[in-house]
């Protein structure tokens, strides 16, 4: 019996939940955004040294997750596919979209936040420890630069964080609040515990993944490793998409000494090991996210440059290309005017196919330590960095193998799916 689940449902039902958990979160950054026009009436000037991408990444996911509830229930009947079923394609698909798009909503913390490394550092799944609340040393300021920001503190997610303290255990005594880290037992007096009806305000925090060497969240760096990953999977195959494009149209609508002399250099990039190429290059002008995105695009053009150059060769000699040639289209208006509408179907087939080959290869460079640098959480340095605590800590590798997995697993169904969709006879 086949699922009578669609996708929009699955939109729809992760969109609230994602508002339902997160709403203290979304209410402030709200209130942020409001007293973030307040201050650019202000001083427009100091207002720019308070912004960054992390503050406009938080304004930006409450808004489109607001607007991802509200539009998948009122257009589902106008795209159709969001009225399709759903299926393992479609439902990783869609996770694996809420983790790009809505990392600061999703993941509870920071993925580099370390805190109390003796209490964090390796614990398991559905773990949890006691979290005290200090006041803050600062003095209040109620100008509105110090509204915006201490309510920015509270939507932004900061990799070191003052105002807390991670505790084993916590006990109340006639002599203050006495906690235990990693055995070793602290005293406090009140006065630095923020309260709440006069009782010091202790929560639990949950670690879902467990957490690293250094204490860090498993899921949070999962998350925003997903983010990474993605967007060097989506900018490496738009630069492969281009060169391809470009290369096989060059070689296959004029054809001659042009098609001849780039076929050969496709056919040299072909036979020698990409992979060791894109080694050499990282290694020697270093493994920014942008040098990664251009290796990687330049390394996966070959395969769509074959495709391209072979419809070309043969639409070139159907009656309503050589129409529209003899009416003096230019070039570049053929082929995205005539050629592109007919060969995109395959395109996007071998472009879906590249994708997964990116994300694999960029997991693999960053196993090598030639990813994305220190600076950005990936799958790949997830697993290098857990191979070392394979006996001790299997949830090291485990979690970012099974996001691994599960993106190129449903990457390649989701280009099966297409091709079938475009060839009935493969169905």
């Amino acid at each position: 019996m086949r699922s009578k689940v669609k996708i929009w449902h699955l939109v729809f039902l992760t969109s609230a939940l994602i508002i339902v958990i997160r709403f203290n979160l979304i209410i402030n950054t709200v209130v942020l955004f409001l007293r973030l026009i307040e201050l650019l009436f202000f001083d427009f000037s100091l207002t720019l040294k308070q912004t960054a991408f992390p503050l406009f990444d938080s304004l930006l996911s409450v808004f489109l997750i607001i607007a991802c509830f509200i539009l998948s229930f009122g257009i589902r009947k106008k795209y159709r596919i969001l009225s399709r079923r759903l299926n393992f394609s479609s439902s990783a698909a869609i996770i694996l979209l809420f983790f790009f798009l809505f990392p600061s909503l999703i993941a509870p913390l920071n993925p580099d936040f370390q805190k109390n490394i003796g209490v964090t550092k390796l614990l398991l799944p559905l773990s949890s420890v006691k979290m005290i609340n200090l006041n803050s040393r600062n003095n209040i300021d109620e100008s509105p630069l110090g509204n915006f920001i201490s309510i920015k503190k509270k939507v932004v997610k900061e990799s070191f964080n003052e105002e807390i303290i991670f505790a084993d255990s916590v006990y109340f005594s006639r002599e203050g609040l006495i906690y235990f880290q990693n055995r070793e037992q602290h005293i406090m007096h009140m006065d630095r515990a923020k309260v709440d009806n006069g009782k010091p305000i202790i929560s639990n925090i949950l670690f879902l993944l467990g957490t690293d060497e250094f204490g860090r969240d498993i899921f949070s760096r999962l998350v925003y490793g997903t983010r990474i990953s993605l967007f060097v999977g989506l900018c490496s195959v738009a630069v492969s998409f281009i060169l391809g494009l470009f290369l096989g149209f060059l070689a296959g609508y004029p054809g001659g000494f042009v098609d001849i002399l780039i076929s050969r250099i496709t056919d040299v990039f072909l036979m020698f090991p990409i992979i060791f190429l894109i080694i050499l290059i990282l290694a020697l002008f270093g493994n920014s996210l942008f040098a990664v995105i251009l290796v990687l695009g330049f390394s996966g053009w070959m395969s769509l440059f074959k495709i391209v150059r072979g419809e070309i060769i043969a639409l070139k000699s159907k009656d309503f290309f050589i129409t529209a040639r003899m009416i003096g289209l230019s070039k570049w208006k053929l082929l995205f005017k005539e050629a592109l509408p007919v060969i995109l179907a395959p395109v996007i087939v071998n472009l879906i196919f590249q994708y997964s080959n990116v994300i694999l290869a960029e997991a693999a460079l960053s196993y090598l330590g030639l990813g994305t640098g220190t600076s950005y959480s990936s799958w790949g340095a997830m697993i290098e960095s857990g191979q070392d605590y394979l006996t001790d800590a299997w949830w090291m590798i485990f979690s970012p193998g099974i996001a691994l997995f599960i993106t190129l697993l449903a990457a390649n169904n989701l280009g099966r799916e297409i091709n079938a969709y475009f060839n009935p006879r493969l169905k």
